[in-house]
């Protein structure tokens, strides 16, 4: 059972679409099988990293080679791509990742064509290996002809000389990748929820950050989502992940390692796209695999989840009206007095208790001006708010503003939808850089005088708002930059699902995060299935028929039992969604509202479902890591600047024997994964490189003050 919590060339991790849109996303494909490369480049910080002995290991043992200098393998992966799928999410995970890759279009006419000299040199009278892994759609793709079997054979011979390792992304069961055919005791055919299982070999290996199980997803039965071959092993063949024979005897490979001529192979014969939870679980243990342990770019599972509105309450939805008071497009009718949505004392007491028991700290993003009003209201007391103040260390505090404004344009809401109001001379009315920074400001002072552990550089706006907001107001609220400067406002959110990528907001940077469909205007089950049933059902099936004009979303077959819809069909999927980001390398936060800890508390089962099937999932060596809303801000600034060093083709790296080379711009932090027990030289003495995640060693690192380099050494046993 796992422990949880623990308190770049590539894109931020995998982000998800709309909660029934991923679902329907399409299958690997049945047939064996793309992402774009990038080169590296000189730069000026140099990183050294000393590497284990599997290295010189895989270096041929002749007495020849013994004789030749050590070579140089650069840290950049080849990918051939022949636009399938499978290559596709190898490469995203290159990407996602931080891990330097070239990428080769086999449908490219001009393409080089690989031979000697495309694969290696000649460097100050040393070898030269120019990659140190290979990743093909399947062990042959080049053809028949002899220009194919001629680039197949450059590839073979490289690979032997250097150690270089091969992953063949999808291909099918054979004695070639050295498996049995499935007509001698093996299957092919739909995987779908199929239980595969992580090999004793795997979890000793490459795949230790894994428990064991591993379920094929089913998420939609009418769509065939992953197929495969199961097959036995024969000699020289390793299985990493398998499972049993369907109507047959024993168990089939599904991905393994085939170690045959001088050369190793990782044999996938699944299909697969990014998306799917079987590869992005396994997609770690791939990269580890074709790397050996070290490359650049480094990888977490992370989740955080914000709770915003603390101390203010939230409206209701009418179930009646389908639609909710307050807002401009719900009037008249006899649920105008709905009751509003406020957590109790108890509601305070629960949460506190559950991170406890959980592991998990939420983010209270609290709008002081909320709780001083009630205490107005209620003769100077507010019990909700004592009791969250009494647990103020139990939590993370973030400014959401005094009062939860809107900070933008000043809203015409005599219009549905709104508009952004006008001056006499036509020019947009904004609010002001003062109204905006007292927003701020008097929230923060407020947690000051209260001792909330709270941070000046973290804010989030009600709404996103001041942000751009299509499409009504399409640029940022003009004042919005400066007030943030006022008040040393660093890291300011935004949303998802709108702005999945972090940009400046003057001297500030957004922190994008992803909205939880459990929705801010629902305290019971019975109501957020309603909500839920309205959005995402026909109009022939009562609902609002929005899902059959959004391209981004789904119709339900039919609407859920408002009774039951919420724990046995949304939980799941929101479960699912959230750990899909969790596993794609993904920092930014989740967010709910605190209308979801309140009545029927509807936030808990989806996070317990959450924590319980990551705990099933993953190995004690590889905690959920919980970031704060900066640390994932700075995590994102960090795989930008790394993401830009790269296309600018400014980052070189490669290794020679047991050190590992990196150059790369000065005051860009150099993303390493390296094997445990590496240790970081200093000026006096050495100290553990990094921390340690799913059995490696990991850290941004940039050369210390005095030296021209980062030098990691490896224990000599």
């Amino acid at each position: 059972m796992a422990s949880v919590f623990a308190g770049g060339t590539g894109t931020g991790g995998l982000t998800g679409g709309s909660p029934r849109a991923s679902a329907r996303r399409g299958h690997g494909g049945r047939a064996p099988g793309r992402g774009t490369g990038r080169r590296g480049g000189l730069g000026a910080a140099v990183v050294a990293l000393t590497t284990s002995a599997l290295f010189a290991a895989a270096l041929p043992a002749s007495p020849a080679a013994a004789a030749d200098p050590v070579p140089r393998i650069d840290l950049k992966v080849l990918v051939v791509d022949d636009g399938g799928p499978a290559v596709a999410a190898v490469t995203a995970e290159l990407r996602g990742t931080g891990v330097p890759y070239r990428l080769l279009d086999l449908a490219d006419p001009d393409r080089p064509r690989i031979d000697a000299a495309f694969l290696s040199d000649t460097v100050s009278g040393r070898p030269r290996a120019k990659y140190q892994g290979v990743v093909l759609p399947n062990e042959a793709p080049f053809g028949q002809g002899s220009a194919g079997t001629a680039e197949q054979a450059a590839l073979v011979a490289y690979e032997q000389r250097f150690g270089v390792r091969q992953v063949d992304a999808y291909t099918w069961a054979h004695p070639g990748v050295g498996l049995d055919y499935t007509s001698e005791g093996g299957w092919s055919g739909t995987l779908d929820g199929a239980a595969a299982e992580v090999t004793a070999a795997g979890r000793s290996g490459p795949f230790g950050y894994l428990d064991g199980a591993l379920a094929f997803e089913d998420n939609a039965p009418s769509v065939s989502e992953s197929y495969g071959y199961l097959a036995r092993p024969r000699e020289g063949f390793t299985s990493y992940v398998d499972a049993p024979v369907p109507g047959g005897e024993g168990r089939g490979s599904l991905l393994g390692e085939y170690a045959h001529d001088g050369r190793r192979e990782l044999v996938v014969t699944f299909s697969y796209n990014q998306h799917q939870r079987q590869f992005r679980l396994l997609a770690r243990g791939i990269v580890e695999w074709l790397t050996q342990g070290v490359h650049l770019g480094r990888n977490r599972n992370y989740f955080s989840v914000h709770v915003d509105d603390v101390f203010a309450s939230d409206a209701r939805w009418d179930t009646e009206r389908n639609c909710t008071p307050g807002d401009i497009d719900c009037v008249g009718g006899p649920g105008e007095q709905v009751p509003d949505i406020r957590m109790t004392v108890a509601d305070a007491q629960y949460a506190a208790q559950w991170q406890r028991t959980s592991g998990l700290t939420l983010d209270m993003v609290y709008n002081a001006g909320a709780a001083e009003e009630w205490k107005a209201e209620n003769g100077g007391t507010d019990a909700l708010t004592a009791q969250l103040l009494a647990d103020r260390d139990e939590y993370r505090w973030v400014n959401h503003t005094w009062s939860h404004p809107f900070l933008g344009c000043v809203q015409d809401v005599s219009v549905v939808p709104w508009q952004c109001s006008k001056d006499a001379s036509g020019a947009t009315r904004w609010m002001s850089r003062a109204e905006i920074s007292a927003q701020i400001r008097d929230n923060h002072d407020w947690a000051v005088d209260e001792d909330l552990p709270v941070d000046r550089a973290e804010l989030v706006t009600g709404e996103h708002s001041g942000l751009k907001t299509l499409p009504q107001q399409p640029v940022d609220n003009p004042n919005l930059a400066p007030a943030l400067a006022d008040n040393g406002v660093k890291w300011i959110a935004s949303d998802n699902s709108r702005e999945p990528q972090q940009r400046p907001v003057g001297a500030a940077d957004t922190v994008p995060r992803h909205p939880m469909n459990v929705y801010y205007n629902v305290g019971t089950a019975t109501e957020m299935a309603d909500e839920y049933n309205w959005i995402y059902t026909s109009r022939a099936d009562g609902g609002s028929g929005v899902c059959e004009t959004d391209p981004a979303s789904t119709c339900l077959d039919e609407p859920l039992d408002v009774a039951t819809g919420y724990g046995t069909h949304i939980v799941p999927q929101e479960a699912r969604i959230a750990l899909g980001h969790i596993v794609a390398n993904d920092p930014r936060p989740h967010y709910v509202h605190q209308s979801n800890l309140a009545e029927d508390r509807l936030l808990y089962p989806v996070l317990d479902r959450i924590l319980a099937d990551y705990r099933a999932t993953f190995a004690d060596n590889t905690p959920l890591v919980n970031p704060r809303h900066r640390d994932a801000g700075v995590e994102l600034s960090r795989r930008a600047a790394w993401q830009s060093a790269l296309d600018a083709d400014r980052v070189t790296a490669y290794r020679i024997g047991t050190t590992v080379t990196v150059q790369a711009p000065g005051g860009v932090v150099v993303p390493v994964t390296a094997p445990e027990g590496t240790r970081k030289q200093h000026l006096l003495g050495t100290s553990a490189f990094g921390t340690a995640y799913a059995g490696q060693r990991s850290a941004w690192t940039q050369p210390e003050l005095l030296q021209s380099a980062v030098t990691l050494r490896l224990p000599s046993s």
